[in-house]
């Protein structure tokens, strides 16, 4: 092995940990491509085999290796329809018979991926009873912030009956559990 250029505690311990018979995966040239390209060096540059690994002192911001995976939210055959904040605050003001449930989700969220799953059989078991639509935080950020979407998901029950209050739950519910709203609270 080289001379080891150790800026850190944590680069001593990481030097510790790898030899040079490791083989790297085949993601890693990229990582010195995008250190070459920039100029930068790499945190362990003398050093064969480890030199070549993501640990650089580079801030230049870099490419994904690939896209993150993204869960089916919504399909065009999906009862659970996708709405804009504008058409979510006219639903919620118009004139309803059956109540209104809004699923603040995140396509990188693993629990909304869960929930729309279940928002999905609920919207076939209510289908005349209730109306379920989404709503996608990343995209309506604002509308998210004034709702105070702090965790996801966050689902409201909003009553066809104005006097009654709206009920907000965050994270992962059981279906049950909305099912007894629906049918006890609305």
């Amino acid at each position: 092995m080289g001379l080891l250029q150790i800026h850190s505690p944590i680069a001593i311990f990481l030097s510790s940990r790898v030899s040079s018979s490791h083989s790297k995966p085949p993601c890693l040239p990229r990582f010195q491509d995008s250190a070459k390209k920039f100029g930068q060096s790499s945190l362990f540059s003398s050093s064969p085999g480890i030199g070549d690994g993501p640990f650089s002192l580079s801030t230049v911001p870099r490419k994904l290796l690939c896209t993150p995976p993204r869960g089916k939210h919504v399909r065009e055959d999906y009862l659970v329809k996708k709405l804009s904040a504008q058409e979510v605050q006219e639903l919620v003001r118009g004139e309803r018979s059956v109540p209104l449930i809004i699923d603040f989700y995140a396509t990188w969220c693993g629990p909304c991926i869960l929930m729309a799953q279940e928002l999905e059989m609920l919207a076939v078991e209510y289908e005349n009873n209730a109306i379920i639509v989404k709503v996608d935080t990343d995209d309506e950020y604002d509308f998210a912030r004034d709702m105070q979407v702090r965790g996801l998901p966050t689902l409201y029950f909003i009553s066809p009956d104005p006097t009654k209050e709206a009920i907000r739950t965050e994270g992962l519910i059981p279906i049950q559990m909305m099912r007894d709203i629906l049918d006890n609270e609305m």
